[in-house]
């Protein structure tokens, strides 16, 4: 008869620690974070000196055995947990039975900037979580170099925002804290082109596919959900651009409209001499 497998007790002190992670001020201590789900475990495991640990259901484990073993081969410890254990580390409604703790990874903003970005995010002023995350998961779809969230916008390590990024937080670099007057001026001194997206702009995204002037290098800076940006933040941009609506809707969320941004900068910077318009013969 095969004996049961040894679970970690509900008051260890690792799942006391994992638990605490919910709460900004203990990831901020500790520098640390969890990632919920198959999904982000795998994408923290493949990540270098990141993944520290694993909480998994004994169904979980079987179920993903070569999440949990690729989560050994980094070096993280595999603790076998019931599902209350994982129900009380998750902060999801439904756990999925695999949580993870990960360092943080966030890049030096002026790692950034050596590195000659050609297509950057900037949140600045982005309070929700799930929509920070979205962009940051837009950007990697993109193919952006880097994301720049301000100091003024939300936690990079929030679960929700984790979890919205569905791992694309492991694919790109992304600074956390740094002041928008720094992140524009830092950008302008690399030679990129900052673009403030907005639906009042002054400027047309089709008009500025239609001069041609998308395929230089250019950091798109998306402003809060409710108010957009504010003026002084604005002022700062080479270009205020908006998004055009043919149709009857009254505006784009957040996300959508920064997927729009950012895959028009792609496309134009992949195409020969900038992305024009092409009229029929």
């Amino acid at each position: 008869m095969t004996a049961a497998p040894e679970l970690i007790s509900p008051k260890s002190p690792r799942v006391s620690a994992a638990r605490r992670l919910a709460k900004r001020n203990f990831r901020g201590k500790e520098r640390l974070f969890l990632a919920e789900g198959p999904q982000a475990v795998r994408e923290a495991a493949a990540y270098p000196d990141t993944l520290v640990e694993i909480f998994a259901t004994v169904e979980a484990a079987e179920r993903y055995a070569d999440i949990v073993g690729e989560a050994r081969s980094a070096g993280a410890r595999v603790h076998l947990a019931d599902e209350d254990v994982i129900a009380d580390i998750s902060t999801t409604v439904t756990p999925q039975g695999l949580v993870g703790v990960c360092r943080f990874l966030d890049t030096p903003f002026d790692d950034i900037l050596a590195a000659r970005p050609k297509l950057v995010a900037v949140l600045a002023h982005v309070r929700d979580p799930g929509n920070a995350g979205t962009v940051l998961r837009c950007a990697d779809a993109a193919g952006a170099d880097a994301v720049v969230l301000t100091d003024a916008s939300v936690d990079l390590y929030n679960p929700k925002c984790v979890r919205a990024s569905v791992g694309s937080l492991f694919h790109l670099p992304v600074a956390v804290g740094v002041p928008v007057e720094r992140a524009v001026q830092g950008l302008k001194d690399a030679g990129v082109r900052i673009l403030a997206a907005d639906g009042v702009g002054d400027d047309d995204l089709d008009d500025e596919l239609d001069k041609g002037t998308m395929g230089t290098p250019s950091a798109w800076v998306f402003g809060n959900e409710a108010w957009g940006l504010p003026e002084e933040t604005r002022a700062l941009a080479d270009a205020v651009v908006r998004v055009p609506i043919h149709g009857r809707a009254e505006s784009l969320n957040l996300a959508t409209a920064a997927a729009v941004c950012l895959y028009a900068s792609a496309r134009a910077q992949r195409a020969v001499g900038g992305c024009r318009s092409v009229t029929p013969s």
